[in-house]
């Protein structure tokens, strides 16, 4: 992995960049990296106005903080990434109890 890969600065859904916390192909070995080969852009993702996401991820609130959370976000139409998969806090927050879900959506 280190042969190959080098720590950089990555943007993270929902948190923005963290420092030294993504690997991109050392240059040595560019002619194996799909994005320099076809030249292609990742576009800059944004949250949706109101999505307290990156807030939820690093703890500073729960997911029934969120304006968002449990009305127009939803796990059958999300909004955010962290209701996107089963997995995310917010969905499982739905999913399992957490305060502010709607009743009729237990189960989903």
């Amino acid at each position: 992995m280190q042969e190959v890969f080098e720590p950089v600065d990555a943007e993270w859904r929902g948190m923005g960049i963290i420092p030294w916390s993504g690997l991109a192909i050392r240059p040595e070995f560019s002619e194996f990296d799909i994005t320099r080969r076809l030249d292609i852009e990742i576009p800059q993702v944004q949250c949706p106005k109101g999505c307290r996401c990156g807030e939820i991820l690093i703890g500073q609130c729960v997911p029934g903080d969120c304006p968002l959370f449990a009305t127009v976000c939803t796990p059958l139409d999300p909004v955010g990434p962290c209701m996107v998969s089963a997995e995310g806090a917010c969905a499982t927050y739905y999913r399992y109890g957490g305060r502010h879900r709607c009743p009729e959506r237990i189960g989903v």
